[in-house]
């Protein structure tokens, strides 16, 4: 993740960090491919799993924010549902599986999709992390998570262990906005309390970069394989 001494190595240390999730923190045991063409097998739809890698990148990097002002409850769970709805048929379209004519089935696996990829059996901690969160935790340093994700993100980070060293998860959907707006960046600072020139962020993507800056953090990016 960052070498240890990192916090002190760009300048004053900072009295708060802030993390991404996704590429950061966690990620996948498995391909999105293959989770996604094993599910559609059972549902009826044949699709290639190297056909679903090579789609769902551009798929997300053109996808509107995964972001719902004002919603919270169970309506907020169904837009979640809704956008990654979308998101599956355009992936699925994408690899060669028109997902036309098919309504029932693409409901279901819609449904199974989203439960799946809230299973923590399929995420793990990347091996570093845990060690560097506890000792900044012990250094003092208040943390925590900005993501554009949604409201899977809460459970799963205490189900793999981690949600006790954050005083906030903030994820773009009940934000109601993500990165590369700097208002997730913000609800994070004042659940803080913390001025944005005391805190840092570490992600892994240029939205992180860019949000970041617009709301006046320091970024830093870790590079995984």
């Amino acid at each position: 993740m960052i070498p240890e001494g990192a916090p002190t190595r760009f300048g004053p240390r900072p009295r708060g960090l802030l993390l991404d999730a996704m590429g950061t923190l966690i990620g996948l045991r498995s391909s999105v491919g293959r989770t996604y063409a094993a599910l559609a097998a059972d549902h009826g739809i044949a699709v290639s799993a190297d056909a679903i890698d090579r789609a769902f990148p551009e798929v997300l990097r053109t996808a509107p924010p995964l972001a719902f002002p004002g919603l919270e409850g169970t309506r907020l769970l169904e837009a979640e549902r809704a956008w990654w709805g979308e998101r599956i048929d355009a992936v699925l379209r994408a690899a060669g599986a028109e997902p036309a004519g098919a309504d029932g089935a693409l409901t279901a696996l819609h449904h199974a999709l989203f439960d799946r990829f809230a299973e923590p059996d399929l995420w793990h901690v990347y091996p570093d992390v845990p060690a560097v969160l506890r000792r900044w935790h012990r250094a003092g340093l208040r943390l925590a998570v900005v993501s554009n994700f949604d409201q899977r993100l809460h459970p799963l980070l205490e189900c793999l262990g981690l949600a006790g060293l954050f005083e906030r998860v903030v994820v773009s959907s009940s934000a109601g906005a993500a990165k590369p707006s700097p208002l997730p960046f913000r609800a994070a600072l004042e659940a803080l309390a913390l001025p944005a020139a005391q805190v840092w962020h570490v992600g892994d993507s240029p939205e992180d970069e860019a949000g970041a800056r617009a709301a006046g953090l320091r970024c830093l990016l870790v590079r995984r394989p």
